[in-house]
This record gives structure tokens, C-alpha cells and sequence, in this order.
């Protein structure tokens, strides 16, 4: 029996779906298109992380309208598959998948010791991005591109010069220019009704930024006054977190009279960033999913370069007003975060809308 195994359509274990719709073999089979690429990228990182690469795939279907795309990920759950045919989880199993694949192109854009030591022994006709040096280390492949982005990744000074955003840095890297693609971020249904007034703006305030840079907190009482201010102009104002931040979210519901929902699954979390008009947040997974979405976003910064972060003309990075040195940080000596008043986050605020 002829089998198309390189049909964008063929799974190899299970029936395809011209198969199941239309009963279709593979012999004369009018749905068959063959694969033009296999392309692997390696994006492991958090699911911030993840998102803000989404962008290229963009760029890569425009290219290779047929190719066959995997991304290995520790985040599988934020991926299309839509636009990536196999998302693998980081496992055993997949890794001895992938070594027994001849990928056309590569691509690994971390640095990690699992990505780079996957970028030397997978076998692709072409590599991008970081491989492995004789002494374990993350080294560039062959690009300025890959050479600039490693260099800012090892020195601060450097990295306080850049002028290039993620997005732009990683298509570079890949051989593209950015030309404004957006994120890639399936919005999937959910049952949940919001007890929300939709005749107002709402603003999402999220207040936590995870457990290893916790210079980036701003003060309880900030939030606090923020939520009232918006709520006395009239906003719609939910509170949004994780777990570590509920009780948090139940003391500044209770001070201010914001509403809170409480900590949910990714999926409905993302249903529930999607309500708002405006979020507010600091460098966490809930911007790289405003962003995803769409939406109008203020952004805390104080330890990053802000050049890293583009917002796609829909939003404004507020700093501290203090000349601090906690660049990379993971606490601040001065607690920086509390010269970003509430009055100066709430005409933010106004003027986006």
C-alpha cells in the first residue's frame, strides 16, 4: 500500500482527517500536500517566554507555507496548533524522538544546558542559534545576530546599551526583519460568567511578580490607593494573580472594593485577562498575555532593560523615579518600586484609554 509519509496531514499511528472525513488512502488522495521543511525550534523557558517567541512562527509559515514545525517546550499548553504541528513536552521520550528525526532547520534560542546540548548532537542540515562549547558552555553558532544577543546576555553594561527589543533581537537571529508580527495566543472558551459591569472600562491590576525578583513588588498601600483612585473614575477594577497572590488580593479587595475573583487555571485566567480594557502589571507571564491579547497595558519596570519589552503601541513602561542600581536584582536595597507613585500609574492609566 503507497503511504504519503510526508503529508502535512499523515500521524503515522492514528487515522488523518481526510481520512476520517472523507475516507481518503493515501494513493490519489486529492488533500495530500507534502511537507516542505522540518523545522525544530527549542523555546523551553517559562510561558512568558514561550509567547514572546510565538511571533516568529509568522515568519517562518510565510516562508515555508507547507513546513512541518515542532517546538520543544516546557510549556506546551500556550502553543497553537494552529501553527505548530508537534508540541513536546520536555521528556525522555521526546528527546529520543527528535534524535531519530533529520530536521532541515534548527532552531534553538535558549541557553540553557538541556537546549544547547540538543543543538549539538540533533542532526539538521542547518543550525541557529546557541550550541555547546567544549566546557559546557552556551556559545553563539555562527551570526552577529546570535553573537550580540549572547554578549548582553554576559555583561551588564552591555545589556544596559541595548536598543533592541526580544522580538527583534530573535528574528535577527533567525535571518528576518521585524516588521510589527504579533504574538500567536488561541483563546479557548470557557463557561465562566464575570460579574462585571461592561458599560465601564475594566482594568486588571496584577499585582504579584513571582518569587525570584522580588525587587519588582510594588508597595501593598500603592495598590491599594490605585484601585480606589480608578474606581472613584469610574473603572471596572479586578484584581488578578496566582495562589501566592490571593491573600494579597483579598486584603486590597477588602481596603479598596476592587473586585477578585480568585486564582485559576491557565485557560481561565486568560479568559479573564481578556475582560479587561487596560492591565496593569509588572514584568510577569500576565504582560507577555496582555500583549498576546491585545490589550492596553501599563508596565512596571525597574531591573530590566525597558528597550527588551515592546508593547505594539499599546501601552507605556513606567520606571521609578530614583536612580537605582538593582539592575538584575533579585531584591533592592532601596525598594525602588515605591517612587512609581499611584498618581503618576493612574494618569497612565486615563490617557490610554
Amino acid at each position: 500500500m503507497h503511504i504519503n509519509f510526508d503529508c502535512i496531514h499523515f500521524r503515522g499511528d492514528v487515522p488523518c482527517k481526510p481520512h476520517k472525513e472523507f475516507g481518503y488512502h493515501c494513493e490519489g488522495c486529492p488533500s495530500y500536500e507534502k511537507f516542505s521543511k522540518k523545522i525544530l525550534i527549542i523555546k523551553l523557558g517559562a510561558i512568558g517566554d514561550v509567547i514572546r517567541t510565538t511571533p516568529l512562527l509568522r515568519k517562518i509559515k510565510n516562508e515555508f507555507t507547507n513546513a512541518q514545525i515542532t517546538w520543544l517546550t516546557y510549556s506546551p499548553d500556550i502553543l497553537s496548533k494552529n501553527w505548530v504541528n508537534r508540541i513536546l513536552n520536555v521528556s525522555v521520550e521526546n528527546i529520543e524522538l527528535l534524535k531519530n528525526i533529520n530536521f532541515d532547520w534548527l532552531i534553538n534560542l535558549d541557553k540553557d544546558p538541556i537546549s544547547i546540548s540538543l543543538t549539538n548532537s540533533l542532526t539538521a542540515k542547518k543550525k541557529t542559534g546557541y550550541s555547546i562549547d567544549e566546557f559546557g558552555h552556551a556559545k553563539p553558532i555562527a551570526t552577529d545576530a546570535e553573537t550580540h544577543k549572547w554578549l548582553t546576555g554576559l555583561f551588564d553594561d552591555l545589556n544596559k546599551q541595548n536598543a533592541k527589543h526580544y522580538v527583534q533581537e530573535i528574528f535577527e537571529i533567525c535571518g528576518y526583519d521585524f516588521k510589527g508580527e504579533e504574538y500567536i495566543l488561541d483563546l479557548q472558551t470557557t463557561d465562566n460568567q464575570w460579574d462585571l459591569n461592561k458599560s465601564k472600562k475594566i482594568i486588571g491590576l496584577n499585582t504579584g511578580c513571582g518569587n525570584r525578583w522580588t525587587s519588582r513588588l510594588w508597595p501593598m498601600e500603592y495598590w491599594i490607593k490605585l484601585a480606589k483612585d480608578l474606581i472613584s473614575y469610574g473603572y471596572e477594577v479586578i484584581l488578578l494573580g496566582g495562589e501566592q497572590e490571593d491573600e494579597k488580593n483579598k486584603f486590597i479587595q477588602k481596603e479598596s472594593g476592587a473586585k477578585y475573583f480568585g486564582y485559576f487555571s491557565l485557560n481561565i485566567f486568560i479568559d479573564l485577562l481578556n475582560q479587561c480594557n487596560t492591565i496593569v502589571t509588572a514584568v510577569t507571564m500576565a504582560m507577555h498575555l496582555a500583549v498576546g491579547l491585545k490589550k492596553n497595558l501599563i508596565l512596571f519596570n525597574n531591573i530590566f532593560n525597558k528597550n527588551e519589552f515592546y508593547l505594539y503601541g499599546r501601552g507605556e513602561i513606567l520606571e521609578p523615579d530614583f536612580d537605582c542600581d538593582c539592575y538584575f536584582s533579585p531584591t533592592c536595597p532601596n525598594n525602588c518600586m515605591q517612587y512609581l507613585i499611584p498618581e503618576r500609574v493612574l494618569e497612565a492609566v486615563k490617557s490610554i484609554q
